[in-house]
């Protein structure tokens, strides 16, 4: 089903974040629940020149790469009613126009139970973007982030942030590609001041 059919003509849709969604939405919903999607893994793969980064300095940012053996934890949103129009124009803006994502379709699978899989729309950034820079190690991906900063602040905070909501809402899933980087960022700034992770109260995930 393409994304356009799921948005029309429909009372309310479902919208999935990974990325900085999980904190900052951004848009009003109905309600929000903590669940993954099945073949897809998060990675650091995309650049960025506004929020995070600049046009001499990208940043690196999530997006989705496929693989039949992974998951994706994160946040799926209801929007309802006349929020749909308003949320579609905004994430169009934010994801689409300003970072460069394309739309897709993908099941969701929420944590709690009794709930059964709902069709959701996702952001997904590929190769064919100009400023998708793709694969890295660990310590290279840490070393830009480290570096890079854009108006909605410093990149390391987009990472921390991402780490600590897997910790507080997916405790029992390892982010191994997160992690390992957030880690390697950690090294980075070892001995000095000024590296801290967000407050709990400070991520804006509503009632999920």
């Amino acid at each position: 089903m393409k994304p356009q059919d799921i948005i029309k003509e429909k009372s309310s849709i479902w919208i999935f974040g990974y990325g900085s969604l999980v904190w900052k939405p951004g848009f009003t919903y109905m309600r929000s629940t903590i669940g993954y999607i099945k073949g897809y893994k998060r990675r650091f793969w995309h650049g960025d020149d506004f929020y995070r980064g600049d046009k001499e300095k990208l940043a690196r940012v999530v997006t989705l790469v496929k693989d039949q053996e992974a998951c994706t934890w994160g946040v799926a949103y209801e929007v309802t009613g006349s929020q749909i129009e308003e949320t579609s124009q905004y994430l169009n803006m934010r994801e689409c126009v300003l970072g460069g994502y394309i739309t897709e379709t993908v099941e969701f699978i929420p944590k709690e139970k009794g709930q059964g899989p709902l069709q959701a729309l996702v952001y997904i950034a590929t190769s064919d973007n100009p400023i998708y820079l793709g694969p890295a190690s660990d310590q290279e991906i840490a070393a830009q982030i480290a570096i890079c900063s854009g108006n909605m602040g410093p990149n390391i905070e987009y990472l921390l942030r991402l780490a600590e909501f897997m910790r507080l809402y997916c405790p029992d899933v390892e982010d191994e590609h997160l992690f390992s980087i957030e880690a390697a960022v950690q090294n980075i700034f070892q001995g000095c001041a000024g590296i801290s992770l967000p407050e709990q109260n400070s991520l804006l995930l509503g009632a999920v």
